[in-house]
């Protein structure tokens, strides 16, 4: 959150755009639903938190509950119904953490690998999720994902 929030107010000021931030304590994202609402947002995007992959699934069912579009950072959380996401493959990500765990584990000394940046990034869309809120999205868009889930 710490380096994804400044970036965020950036773009959302550049467009012109109203950021509100909603927090969530004690994994109550009914609550943390309820705040949301009550902005009347026009989307929602849920930060790249460790906490936010492993409760996705509430989380999708609630924007799905709501009909709010929810754009996410990894891929593989609109394979599991989310909207849409623009990131790296969060699988690829942990196994590229596998990969410097061997070497560290080798004999190689942490402070001596390389920093790891991801290079691809993905635009996945899932249609299915689009279709069931009530949105339609821009054929630009459409043509433009990486990966289609209908």
């Amino acid at each position: 959150m710490k380096i994804q929030m400044p970036e965020l107010r950036r773009a959302a000021g550049a467009l012109g755009l109203e950021l509100s931030v909603v927090t969530v304590s004690n994994n109550d994202y009914a609550d943390a639903f309820a705040r949301i609402m009550a902005i009347r947002p026009d989307a929602l995007f849920v930060l790249a938190e460790t906490y936010f992959v492993r409760d996705r699934l509430p989380i999708i069912q609630l924007a799905a509950k709501y009909r709010l579009p929810a754009v996410w950072e990894w891929p593989e959380q609109v394979e599991d119904g989310g909207l849409m996401a623009y990131g790296t493959s969060l699988s690829e990500r942990y196994q590229r953490v596998g990969d410097y765990i061997d070497r560290i584990l080798k004999g190689a000394a942490p402070g001596d690998l390389p920093v790891d940046q991801p290079t691809t990034f993905q635009l996945a869309v899932n249609l299915k999720t689009a279709k069931a809120i009530g949105l339609t999205l821009p054929r630009s868009l459409i043509l433009r994902a990486h990966q289609l889930i209908e």
